[in-house]
C-alpha cells in the first residue's frame, strides 16, 4: 500500500536566492540563502547554509544465492580516523556517478575496477540522501546476483585515484555478525545489508523462479 507524503510543503514553499560558489576543488561548496515556510505560518528569516556538492553515488552489494555469500571491499577512509580504531573499512563496492544517470552502468564499472568482477543481474534496493543538512549527494543502492564460488579475490583499484582495495568474500551470517558487532558502520553498507536481511527470502524466491 502506497501512502501519500506527510509534508505539507514542497519546492514552492522556498524562496531561494542565487546560489554562490565559494570553493571549487575536488569537492565543491556552494552557499544557499533562502526563506522557507514555517509550520506555524508565515516565513522564516533568511537562512544561510554551506552545502557540499559531491554529485550522486552508486553502491552495489554482490550476493551469491547458491553459496549464501557476499563480497565486500576494504580500503582506507581517512574521515574515519577521528572516531575509529582502524580507518580501513569494510564496504560495499561504490563510486561516484560523475553526472551519469545510468546507475546500473556505474555499478558495473565500479565492480570491475574495485573487485575485478563483471555484473549482469542487478536488483535496485533503494536510494537515500547521505546527509541532506550539508550535502546534495544521493546514493543509489543495488544488489547484484553474483557467482562467487570460484572468485579468487585480490587487490584492486585505480592508480590514478590512489585506490588500494582488498576484496573479502564471506558468508551472509558472518557479514551480519560484523554488522551487529559494529565493525561494519558506514551507511551504504549498513543499509544494504539490512535491506538484504529484510528482503532475502523474497529475493531468493524471485531468483529461483527467474
Amino acid at each position: 500500500m502506497k501512502i501519500s507524503a506527510i509534508s505539507q510543503f514542497n519546492h514552492d514553499d522556498i524562496e531561494l536566492k542565487p546560489i554562490e560558489r565559494v570553493y571549487n576543488g575536488f569537492f565543491k561548496i556552494n552557499i544557499y540563502r533562502f526563506h522557507h515556510a514555517l509550520f506555524a505560518g508565515g516565513k522564516s528569516v533568511e537562512v544561510k547554509r554551506e552545502i557540499l556538492e559531491r554529485g550522486h553515488a552508486v553502491a552495489v552489494l554482490p550476493y551469491d544465492p547458491a553459496t549464501d555469500q557476499v563480497l565486500l571491499i576494504e580500503q582506507i577512509r581517512i574521515g574515519a580516523l577521528a572516531s575509529k580504531q582502524s580507518p580501513w573499512l569494510l564496504e560495499c563496492i561504490a563510486g561516484m556517478a560523475d553526472g551519469s544517470t545510468d546507475y546500473e552502468d556505474v555499478a558495473k564499472r565500479e565492480a570491475f575496477e574495485e573487485a575485478g568482477i563483471e555484473l549482469n543481474e542487478l536488483e535496485f534496493m533503494m536510494s537515500y540522501l547521505s546527509s541532506p543538512g550539508g550535502t546534495t549527494e544521493r546514493l543509489y543502492l543495488y544488489l547484484a546476483r553474483t557467482d562467487l564460488a570460484g572468485y579468487q579475490g585480490g587487490i584492486f583499484g585505480l592508480d590514478n585515484e590512489d585506490e588500494d582495495i582488498k576484496t573479502h568474500v564471506m558468508s551472509y551470517d558472518e557479514a551480519m555478525l560484523r554488522l551487529e558487532q559494529g565493525e561494519i558502520d558506514n551507511a551504504a553498507t549498513v543499509i544494504s545489508l539490512q535491506w538484504l536481511a529484510l528482503n532475502k527470502q523474497r529475493i531468493l524466491s524471485d531468483w529461483k523462479n527467474s
